[in-house]
């Protein structure tokens, strides 16, 4: 059974997919990928930590995944204009999900730490 931050990163990544052809459609081929590439790594990470070896290796892939998703934070941020995902249907809710995703990553990682 898959668990929520699992969840809530892969419809993540698949609104970022939206925002990432929505880019292209404009010619904003380099920003594209710069935004693909960190808003789906965050979901692939959470899934690798799912087969970590050790309490380390899982605090290592989601420390990465968190990484990832204040790198994603940057790009909505910077992306949030007229030219860019302003007008994007599905801008809000990436805004306000990354955000609940690295409150819940935080969590994960600072009460991972506290029981090694």
């Amino acid at each position: 059974m898959e668990n929520p931050i699992q969840s809530r990163a892969f419809h993540f990544a698949e609104t970022i997919l939206d925002a990432y052809f929505d880019l292209r459609e404009k010619g904003h081929y380099r920003l594209a990928d710069q935004l693909v590439g960190a808003g789906t790594s965050i979901g692939a990470n959470i899934e690798e930590a799912q087969a970590a070896h050790s309490k380390l290796d899982f605090i290592s892939k989601m420390t990465i995944a968190n990484k990832e998703a204040r790198e994603t934070r940057y790009w909505l941020r910077l992306f949030d204009r007229k030219k860019l995902l302003q007008e994007f249907e599905g801008i809000n809710f990436l805004k306000k999900e990354i955000e609940e995703i690295i409150l819940i990553l935080n969590s994960i990682i600072k009460k991972s730490r506290q029981n090694l």
